[in-house]
Formats: structure tokens, sequence, C-alpha cells
């Protein structure tokens, strides 16, 4: 989406947050499945982002079978980034940032990909109100 058009839209209809959701696939298998690779793209995506990490960013694998996997929560000043991992099916990563203050979800994304040498990506990016 262009930056300048969702920043508009951003302020004209006094939106309250800004969501990203980020679906990755084809990622590099050992680097979601490295809980020091995973805190170290948290840190450099808060930083691209110009947001404030709250708190150590929370890093684990859980569940059983096929949706077992590593997940990631890191509180920021003004909301959340979450993601998950599956690197039973695809290797792929879902990473949601939600922030009530506006941030580029493109360069969101670009990162990410790059980052977990991902081979696709998709963002959704939703305004809320």
């Amino acid at each position: 989406m262009d930056l300048t058009a969702l920043r508009r839209d951003y302020k004209k209809r006094r939106a309250w947050g800004l969501l990203s959701s980020v679906d990755l696939t084809g990622c590099d298998h050992d680097l979601i499945q490295s809980p020091a690779a995973i805190k170290e793209f948290v840190k450099q995506l808060v930083n691209l982002l110009k947001m404030q990490a709250h708190g150590p960013t929370r890093v684990e694998k859980f569940a059983e079978g096929s949706l077992e996997g590593y997940s990631a929560f890191q509180f920021i000043e003004t909301s959340s980034i979450v993601i998950h991992f599956d690197d039973k099916a695809g290797d792929r990563a879902f990473i949601d940032i939600f922030s009530c203050c506006f941030f580029n979800p493109n360069a969101a994304e670009k990162f990410a990909q790059k980052y977990f040498r991902a081979k696709t990506s998709k963002n959704k990016i939703l305004l809320r109100y």
C-alpha cells in the first residue's frame, strides 16, 4: 500500500491504531527455530519502526505435533508485536504488529522477508478506530 495514502487515511479517519499482519512462506528453517535469531529480529524491527520496547522479548516453543513451534511476544510502549512460526509446513512466519502510533508497515514487511530469507510475503494492513 502507498505509504503517503495510508498516512493520509490514518489522519483523516482519526485512526486509533494501525495493524500490520505479515505472512511469510519459505523462511530459512534454522532461523525460525532459533530463539536468539527471533529475539534479534524483534530488536531490529522495534528499532527500524522507531518503537520503544517495554520489557523483554518472550520467545517460547510449545504445542504438540504439527502445531508445535516458536512464538514470540514483545510489548511496545504503544502496544505489541506477536509472532508465530510454523517450521512443519512451509517454514512460515505470521507477524502481527499493532501500534496506536503510525508506523511504516511496508518497511516491516520488507525487513521481515529479508531477515528470515522468505520466498514470499503478504501484508494485510488495517486501520483501527
